[in-house]
């Protein structure tokens, strides 16, 4: 009986009115994934060749799915027991350890990059099956079955870091397809058979914060890199031009996603009558892309502001064009599935970001970044003026 009480406690209580606010505890842990991002976009910065983009797109699918089930986890436990508190701060460390490796992940810190993530799914999953088995039966099965599933990836994971050069990308990306993969198929494993988003049963404003927070991250992590760089940068005209136009593609990033789409988002979702599914499709895969978006454009404000005069070459092009086409792409799957309708305004600008690029060869980086930030801009700008105006 003592360890039913205990395990019940774990629970997060839901009385139907409102949300859980996020606590401390998650914040506390999110600050591992600053590192993480920073160490990502520097990485990718220092590596920007398509071998590089590949590896660096690995490593990030790698840690937002690390951070999204964490998410869904304290969605059910509550962050302010003393045991959930201590595994997200083990949670922490080893997220510590495996952001420190993300640099070498590729070189000699395979095997510790890999034995971090393992530790941090496997025994996150484990836990959660602990706590939910007498009193959440259909998501305590369904905890089995994703352990099974990272089992099975963590296999590839751990193998990878035992490899090196094609083979340890070969198996990593096999783990990512898998643990990509397996949310989709319902877990499905023998024995246990699949689960149903009805089993989800998330709460949504919860988990609609928790993803707007690792925007904000992402959207910090960027300012973070154009202030570190300005400042080591003489004030010239073209350093300034980057520099402004950096600064208003990170507000209008901002503003598309937080002006009214986030919140419109989390009400919808808090009032579905399905919101695993939403919670699945929604911020596990949709806020991918989103993210990946601002980390993207990081590193072309990078190179715009280091590089601002001259004409842009095929890795600087690539990036400027690339990160707000990302973003955008992201932000409107998120809202067909939030809303049910396609944003038009980001259906012109991802046409205007097109048709940018056989033209982005004859401009300088800093003026293709203006353009591009004008495109986000313009965007912002366009929902605004006819949210007002609809309702008017």
């Amino acid at each position: 009986m003592g360890d039913d009480r205990r395990e019940a406690r774990l629970q997060r209580v839901r009385d139907g009115h409102g949300h859980h606010r996020v606590t401390y505890i998650e914040l506390f842990f999110d600050l591992v994934f600053v590192f993480a991002i920073t160490q990502l976009s520097h990485g990718l910065l220092h590596h920007l060749t398509p071998l590089g983009a590949f590896q660096a797109a690995l490593l990030f699918l790698a840690v937002w799915w690390v951070w999204i089930y964490t998410c869904w986890i304290t969605n059910w436990l509550d962050p302010e027991r003393p045991a959930v508190r201590l595994l997200l701060l083990a949670l922490m460390l080893a997220g510590l350890v495996m952001s420190m490796s993300l640099p070498e992940a590729f070189e000699d810190k395979g095997l510790t990059f890999a034995i971090a993530f393992v530790l941090m799914q496997v025994g996150r999953s484990l836990f959660v099956a602990w706590a939910l088995r007498r009193h959440n039966a259909r998501n305590y099965r369904n905890f089995l079955r994703i352990t099974a599933w990272l089992a099975v990836s963590g296999a590839c994971w751990i193998a990878g870091g035992l490899s090196e050069g094609p083979q340890r990308m070969a198996l990593w990306g096999l783990a990512v397809a898998i643990e990509f993969a397996s949310p989709s198929l319902g877990f499905w494993t023998p024995g246990l058979g699949r689960s149903t988003t009805a089993d989800w049963d998330v709460e949504g404003g919860h988990m609609a914060e928790r993803c707007a927070l690792f925007v904000i991250i992402a959207l910090g992590e960027t300012l973070l890199m154009t202030g570190a760089t300005v400042a080591e940068l003489p004030r010239e005209a073209g350093v300034l031009t980057a520099f402004g136009a950096a600064f208003a593609a990170s507000v209008a990033m901002w503003w598309i996603y937080f002006d009214a789409a986030a919140e419109r988002a989390s009400r919808t979702f808090a009032s579905s009558d399905d919101p695993g599914k939403i919670a699945r499709l929604a911020y596990t895969y949709f806020h991918l892309p989103l993210v990946a978006g601002i980390v993207v454009s990081a590193v072309g404000d990078e190179l715009a502001l280091v590089h601002p005069n001259g004409h842009v070459d095929l890795k600087t092009g690539a990036v400027l064009l690339a990160g707000p086409a990302l973003y955008l792409a992201g932000d409107l799957l998120f809202r067909r599935v939030t809303t049910q309708r396609i944003p038009r305004a980001h259906v012109v600008a991802l046409a205007a970001l097109a048709a940018l690029v056989p033209a982005a060869g004859a401009l300088s980086p800093a003026l293709l970044s203006v353009t591009t930030s004008s495109v986000l801009v313009a965007v912002a700008a366009a929902e605004t003026f006819w949210r007002r105006e609809a309702a008017a």
